[in-house]
């Protein structure tokens, strides 16, 4: 029948954060953290949650033990095939992963010739056996099976017989799924696509999966690119989390499959269109959880992906956004930003302005004060794109717009290294802050586990009258630029705060001294906070 929309086919969504993303340098999952991040995923829509490896640390088999319940999503347990040369009840870790509590079952399994008998140590034939008897023996668990065929690009390169004997074998055991690896991460994209659609011609694309590794830049690329060849479940993590490069980052992959067109109209995923919305905060609550500093420049979800520097382009983006963005900011959770720099013109300036609530004429001669101040503070180092509560400041200042809650009339900080009681070596920062508020003079004193800490504390420890709007801050990250090179360079210090309400705010200061830098973007996030609160 003619004007028959043809129905779309379903992508399946795997994510691997808490087992492949734990492998990332500096990355350590708690329990907690693990369920507060599968819980995050499930209300996203994945369809899998690969959980961990029960055994190989005290958090996955607890978490294995007693497993979270999903609305959406179902859990598996990832693990090694059994070994060769024993029998199903002789090899512990593979008693222990049949043994988890787990809807599906992850092997992984080698299906390159050279390492099965080079890391292996066994026969073709023998590891072939291994594959298939561990499979049955998940299947009469009634568990779902998974195999992931590890190194399968390199090793279809080397052997494509070989590598397409395991994706046979492993089907013909009764596996749902067979995941091609990019182990290594060094296929690119057109191979990929050539290589899927050659398996696809032996094994139904709709039993295949992608499981891509980022070490060319590729990964996101490589799992679009199978998907094209006929594959129909993507592997992937939260913010591209895993080892060396990292895995393929399902927070770009997600958007771009219900965003893009020939994605799209072809293909429907399980994350529907009205929960794409919380994906900035999904992932930026994986960073938070991790005392990670968010990447700004994260497609569709960092802070810098919907962000304008140049005068030229935002003056075309207050005309029309879709002459610089290629998805609306607001279908990912994240929003439009017109930063403010030594680049930009007076659109950017009139756009930031309008963002934090002041209305200026175009024609207004304080407009081009403020791009002169803006100009020339950036001159020397300071850097407003970053600090946005700072140029907030720096606007109502030039505008008349503010008072001055408190005046610094100075400060001291020492650092001394000593013997403590124990006899330990221990060093002690202590801080002296002396403020002016309506005419009184208050001076504070605090210790701190560094110089910053104890200024941090020392100005926040009595602000009189405005003590009250300062209590719930929390100084959440702290960050330093030295340019100009040499022991006298100028260094530039970027805070974050936050407050009780979630709200975040940046400052910046900027000096020889990393102190007085510090300082100052420390007491222009306390008078921020002061003008939010209405103080």
């Amino acid at each position: 029948m003619t004007g028959e929309v043809a129905p779309k086919e379903r992508l399946t969504l795997f994510d691997t954060t808490l087992r492949d993303g734990a492998q990332t340098a500096g990355v350590d999952f708690s329990l907690a953290d693990k369920r507060h991040i599968a819980a995050l995923l499930d209300g996203l829509g994945v369809d899998y949650i690969e959980g961990g490896y029960p055994g190989a640390n005290p958090a996955d088999t607890a978490f294995f033990q007693d497993p979270p319940h999903f609305g959406h999503a179902r859990f598996a347990a990832f693990g090694m095939i059994k070994r060769a040369g024993r029998s199903l009840d002789n090899d512990p870790g593979l008693s222990m992963l049949l043994e988890a509590k787990a809807d599906a079952i992850t092997f992984v399994a080698k299906a390159w010739d050279y390492h099965v008998r080079v890391a292996l140590g066994v026969t073709l034939e023998e590891n072939l056996a291994a594959i298939g008897e561990s499979i049955e023996a998940a299947k009469s668990r009634q568990r779902e099976v998974i195999l992931d065929c590890e190194h399968f690009f390199d090793g279809y390169k080397a052997n494509p017989s070989y590598a397409l004997s395991v994706v046979e074998t492993a089907l013909q055991a009764g596996a749902r799924w067979v995941v091609l690896c990019d182990t290594n991460g060094g296929t690119l994209p057109h191979e990929v696509e050539r290589i899927v659609a050659e398996v696809c011609a032996r094994a139904p694309g709709d039993r295949l999966g992608i499981h891509a590794h980022n070490d060319t830049e590729n990964a996101v690329a490589n799992s679009l690119a199978a998907v094209r060849a006929g594959a129909r479940q993507i592997q992937g993590t939260l913010n591209g989390f895993g080892e060396r490069c990292g895995n393929a980052n399902l927070t770009s992959i997600i958007p771009t499959l219900l965003l893009k067109p020939d994605f799209s109209e072809n293909f429907e995923i399980g994350v529907p269109m009205e929960r794409l919305a919380s994906l900035a905060k999904v992932s930026h609550t994986l960073d938070e959880l991790l005392n990670r500093a968010p990447n700004r420049q994260a497609p569709y979800v960092g802070a810098s992906a919907f962000a304008t520097k140049a005068g030229i382009h935002a003056s075309a983006v207050m005309k029309e956004p879709k002459t610089y963005e290629h998805v609306p900011p607001e279908s990912v959770g994240n929003k439009r930003r017109l930063l403010v720099s030594d680049q930009a013109g007076k659109s950017n300036i009139l756009a930031e302005l309008e963002r934090i609530g002041v209305k200026l004429d175009k024609d207004d001669p304080r407009l081009g004060r403020l791009l002169d101040e803006v100009k020339q503070k950036e001159a020397l180092g300071y850097a407003y794109e970053g600090a946005d509560a700072s140029f907030e400041l720096l606007a109502r200042r030039v505008l008349g717009d503010i008072r001055d809650f408190f005046e610094v009339e100075r400060f001291r900080v020492d650092v001394e290294r000593r013997h403590n009681a124990q006899g330990d070596l221990v060093t002690v920062s202590e801080a002296v802050v002396k403020v002016r508020i309506d005419g009184e003079t208050s001076i504070s004193a605090a210790e701190g586990e560094g110089p910053v800490n104890a200024l941090d504390l020392a100005l926040r420890k009595d602000l009189g009258r405005y003590q009250r709007y300062i209590e719930d801050l929390e100084l959440i990250d702290y960050r330093v630029r030295v340019f100009q090179g040499g022991t006298d360079a100028v260094t530039r210090v970027l805070v974050e705060f936050r407050d009780a309400s979630g709200e975040t705010w940046s400052t910046v200061g900027v000096s020889a001294n990393i102190i007085d830098a510090s300082f100052q973007a420390l007491t222009d996030a306390i008078t921020y906070k002061l003008l939010k609160a209405g103080a």
